[in-house]
């Protein structure tokens, strides 16, 4: 069992930054990635990083939000700058092995006007 572990959310105002945090208990993955989902809406990829460092990004995170790991800490980082208020969510880190995934439990994100 792979442990994924959130951390770093919290409010902020429009314009603000926050850096989430997702502590895997395994190096080995082929992707990882950040989630999020809204009330009332389904859940959406927000940024995703490969083993080999390729990222890719949600239209609505392109040029704001950034992600990037730690290989020595198993931990993945998702820096997001310029925050909206529409980017209030619950944000989930997905680590995948490959023939397997795991979830984080989700942190809150909420960023007022």
């Amino acid at each position: 069992q792979v442990q994924v572990v959130e951390s770093g959310g919290g409010s902020v105002q429009a314009g603000g930054s926050l850096r989430l945090s997702c502590a895997a208990s395994t190096s080995v993955f082929a992707i990882m990635g950040w989630y999020r989902q809204a009330p009332g809406k389904e859940r959406e990829l927000v940024a995703s990083i490969g083993s080999g460092g390729t990222t890719n990004y949600a239209d609505s995170a392109k040029g704001r939000f950034t992600i990037s790991r730690d290989g020595a800490k198993n931990t993945v980082y998702l820096q997001m700058n310029k925050l909206k208020p529409e980017d209030t969510a619950v944000y989930y880190c997905n680590a995948d092995l490959g023939f397997k995934a795991f979830w984080g439990q989700g942190i809150q994100v909420t960023v007022s006007s």
